[in-house]
């Protein structure tokens, strides 16, 4: 089956969010358009959705677990979830759950900082430890947050302030890493794609040229790479990043970079190629691409890992409708999609 085959099929799927990633990110149809707005209202009352936003107080909140950044079934990976599948912007009824985000993520610890000269000096107090001159900062929290917000029409002014502490903690090339070893001076892939996303985000919709200087300075940490290899030696940095998944989550995998790079225009960088070359070997025998991996599990209790929701298994030689929409929008970007 060839991809305008999978294509279609997608394009008639049950699930309107696969649909309206098909239409709007592959196919080009206007995100103002009338048919489109009919289709996230279909999106807005999905089984999908109201399982994502179920379970919550009188007062709009999703409290669920420890805090909002319960895996996965915390307010913030809720609202990142809707942020990717068409989700309505400017849904009043979200507004308690942002205010958790920012309450969360703007506490007064995140402007707390001290110099810490080993591991054992990060745990002695709280705030955000410096170490030879850089923030370890899981930035890919704040980042998040800013794209989500910002991508669900729920920003207001307090939103910048996310930005404002992703650029003062960004390491000198470009990125953002959380390990608290003294001599790491490289940015983790994992904590640099949601905070350059968000940035670009932040960049686009407020013609911010600080948050777009950051995200594109920040892109540099993949191109330089070809999204997977050493600088070094040229070697595979991670094997996970490889795999194929949905949702990533916090984690990394080629898909997701190349996806950014779509998002922030740069994806006929020549340096995304080799990327790019590895996602079409991925393609299936019958068409579409599989979910390799996966970092949830579905379960109806508030657990770590669990997922209230199933985003169409693993398994290497069945098509997952997920990454199968999000690679044929990586490639229709890139000029690759009618292969």
């Amino acid at each position: 089956m060839n991809r305008i085959s999978i294509a279609k099929e997608l394009l008639n799927s049950g699930e309107p969010s696969i649909r309206w990633k098909m239409r709007t990110r592959v196919f080009g149809e206007a995100l103002e358009s009338k048919a489109i707005l009919e289709l996230q209202e279909e999106i807005r009352k999905s089984p999908r959705v109201l399982a994502l936003l179920g379970r919550r107080s009188r007062g709009g909140r999703l409290e669920r677990g420890n805090n909002v950044y319960q895996k996965w079934q915390g307010a913030h990976w809720t609202l990142a979830a809707l942020a990717d599948i068409g989700y309505p912007a400017g849904d009043a009824k979200l507004i308690p759950i942002r205010e958790q985000i920012l309450d969360f993520w703007l506490g007064e610890r995140f402007y707390r900082e001290f110099e810490a000269k080993t591991k054992a000096d990060v745990y002695t107090q709280e705030g955000v430890p410096v170490m030879r001159g850089r923030h370890r900062r899981c930035a890919s929290q704040q980042g998040n947050a800013l794209y989500c917000l910002l991508k669900l029409g729920l920003a207001d002014k307090r939103t910048e302030r996310l930005a404002e502490r992703l650029i003062h903690w960004q390491w000198p090339d470009g990125g953002w890493n959380c390990d608290k070893t003294p001599g790491a001076d490289t940015s983790s892939f994992m904590e640099t794609l949601l905070p350059m996303l968000g940035l670009g985000l932040l960049g686009r919709m407020r013609n911010n040229k600080q948050a777009a200087k950051a995200a594109r300075k920040a892109s540099e940490v993949f191109l330089s790479r070809d999204f997977f290899k050493r600088r070094s030696n040229g070697k595979i940095i991670h094997p996970e990043f490889l795999s194929l998944h949905y949702p990533l989550y916090w984690h990394y995998d080629i898909l997701g970079g190349l996806k950014a790079m779509a998002e922030l225009g740069l994806i006929k960088d020549p340096r995304c190629s080799a990327a790019l070359d590895l996602l079409e070997s991925r393609e299936l025998a019958d068409g579409g691409w599989a979910a390799e991996k996966r970092y949830y599990k579905v379960s109806k209790k508030v657990e770590l890992g669990a997922e209230f929701v199933d985003w169409g298994g693993t398994g290497k030689k069945k098509m997952n409708p997920w990454v199968t929409a999000d690679a044929l929008y990586v490639l229709n970007a890139a000029g690759r999609f009618p292969g």
